[in-house]
């Protein structure tokens, strides 16, 4: 072990910061109980107002504001939208906010989805766990944003605001933003420009 000390200090240092990391983003337990109960706040526009983010041009189609609980959060470093949404929230309302509830469910995120399974000891019917939860691609307006929500951790309860956006990139790749609660699968996903984050 000791013939290699570069190899050995790398090892350490991938162990310190998982552990680092870890901790940051353990969950915080919450009480049994709906911890945000109001629907998210939504006014659709056609004003084809854009915004630039670099090399994004956003198009905003809605206002947004909601209150919820945070399920899961996903770091993106290297896939084609980090630049933009460095991470996705996989947040929940109403039932999708009580303890008693997400005990039931298996809850993960990965490629940019937000996955739930239910158990046979869920207490909900798969409807509500769709309108009561969603995957949010969140766009940082400015690094004061950014540092607040990678402060988040799971089970903390939130409230964002912001506007619901279509993304094009210059060469052309693009995202849109849901604009209801019932979807699911691809395009399901809403895309936040978020201004403001708040406990």
């Amino acid at each position: 072990m000791w013939r290699h000390p570069i190899l050995n200090v790398l090892l350490l240092t991938y162990i310190l910061w998982g552990a680092v990391n870890w901790y940051a983003n353990r969950p915080l337990r919450q009480a049994d109980g709906v911890l945000a109960a109001s629907e998210p706040q939504q006014v659709n526009t056609e004003s084809g107002e854009t915004v630039q983010m670099g090399r994004w041009t956003l198009t905003i189609r809605a206002s947004y504001q909601l209150t919820a609980r945070v399920l899961s959060r996903e770091r993106y470093h290297f896939d084609p939208m980090a630049d933009l949404a460095p991470e996705d929230l996989a947040l929940g309302w109403g039932p999708m906010s009580d303890s008693q509830i997400l005990r039931t469910l298996e809850i993960s995120q990965a490629n940019r989805f937000y996955y739930w399974r239910a158990t046979a000891a869920t207490l909900i019917p798969r409807e509500s766990i769709i309108t009561h939860s969603a995957n949010t691609h969140v766009i940082p307006q400015n690094p004061a944003i950014a540092a607040a929500l990678k402060r988040l951790r799971p089970g903390a309860v939130v409230t964002l605001r912001g506007e619901l956006v279509d993304a094009v990139r210059k060469d052309g790749r693009w995202v849109k933003t849901s604009l209801v609660r019932e979807d699911t699968g691809a395009g399901a996903c809403e895309v936040m420009l978020v201004t403001d984050v708040s406990p």
